[in-house]
């Protein structure tokens, strides 16, 4: 499984701003084996949400969200609520935000950081990728990962090399800055390009103490 932690509730607003009309979308699964998820912590952040005067739309809990073919025959039921909504909320691991922006033409955020827990998670292997950067930016590229998506992991525009959309490192591979531009132009967004990243703290790639001290951490070690 995937570990994730909640990211804090004023960068949750800073990306919202300007956004009032809000669908949560929430996975069923990694979420809540770390206590973070389930349909009564997706009654919590509306709540808050509500009481900052945005307009909770809906909300879905879906089994997991790495599986667009649930996601699809999910939000399906849902299409008058997204319809009116500005964006998405998706309270989950990397893969499930960038498998709900794959299915649904909305920006969608992350209300959470993937964690590392090092070695390889168990997950629905599909086009989408995480990589528990423990600082999830998707936020700011439409819902689509620049860490996995570009073959050098540029956090603030494509490279030199990338030639009509296509990677330097592999011609037959899409640049994953030039889709992040067709996406964000797509969705009438570009604005969230003008934003400077800061080089990643590669310290967050590292399980923390108070992780490993965790009974998840320890459960892990044992299933080993």
């Amino acid at each position: 499984m995937l570990i994730v932690e909640p990211k804090p509730f004023e960068e949750v607003l800073g990306f919202l701003n300007g956004d009032g009309h809000i669908f949560i979308a929430a996975c069923g699964g990694c979420p809540v084996g770390a206590e973070v998820g389930g349909e009564a912590k997706v009654l919590e952040i509306k709540e808050r949400l509500e009481g900052e005067r945005k307009v909770v739309t809906g909300y879905a809990v879906i089994e997991f969200l790495c599986n667009k073919a649930l996601v699809g025959l999910h939000l399906a039921r849902h299409i008058d609520e997204l319809d009116s909504s500005d964006c998405i909320l998706v309270m989950s691991c990397g893969v499930g935000v960038q498998a709900i922006a794959n299915t649904v033409d909305k920006l969608a955020y992350p209300a959470f950081n993937t964690l590392s827990l090092r070695g390889v998670p168990g997950l629905w292997q599909s086009t989408e990728r995480c990589n528990q950067c423990g600082d999830c930016l998707l936020y700011m590229t439409g819902g689509l990962c620049p860490i996995t998506l570009c073959a050098k992991s540029l956090l603030n525009g494509p490279c030199g090399g990338t030639n009509n959309g296509k990677c330097e490192v592999d011609p037959e591979l899409d640049c994953g800055w030039y889709l992040i531009y067709q996406r964000l132009t797509r969705l009438n967004r570009l604005d969230l390009l003008k934003r400077y990243v800061p080089p990643k703290d590669f310290q967050r790639y590292m399980p923390s103490k108070e992780l490993r001290n965790s009974r998840l951490w320890a459960l892990e070690r044992k299933a080993m």
